[in-house]
């Protein structure tokens, strides 16, 4: 199931980052959306962090080489999802630093997201 578990990850990596590139202006709208709703907005996206998370730690519990990412990617998404289900207002500060002005930053994340894809894809396909 770990190598399944890696494409998964490839997959939603490759999905979202080429979004980032391509639509940076509708996750600035998307985000902003979310905090206009406050702390409900911050549970939605925890929802999506912990779900995703969750996922990876149940099915990919590798501690030693490459595939080490996948873990640590799960455990910070579910890092991500304790914050914003226990700290609302610490993950709020993440949503405030959203802006039109900052739409490239999402770029910048597609490129990172990109790069994890790749690096999922890479250490389920060699396996």
């Amino acid at each position: 199931m770990e190598r399944e578990t890696e494409i998964f990850a490839a997959v939603q990596f490759l999905v979202i980052g080429l979004s980032h590139l391509a639509q940076p202006r509708a996750w600035v709208d998307f985000f902003v959306w979310l905090r206009g709703k406050g702390s409900a907005g911050v549970f939605a996206n925890g929802f999506l962090s912990l779900w995703f998370g969750s996922f990876l730690v149940a099915f990919h519990n590798v501690w030693e080489g490459l595939p080490t990412v996948v873990t640590l990617l799960g455990w910070a998404q579910v890092l991500k999802g304790l914050v914003s289900f226990v700290l609302p207002q610490v993950a709020m500060r993440g949503l405030a630093r959203v802006s039109p002005e900052r739409a490239w930053e999402f770029r910048v994340g597609g490129i990172v997201a990109l790069a994890l894809s790749a690096v999922c894809w890479y250490s389920a396909l060699t396996r």
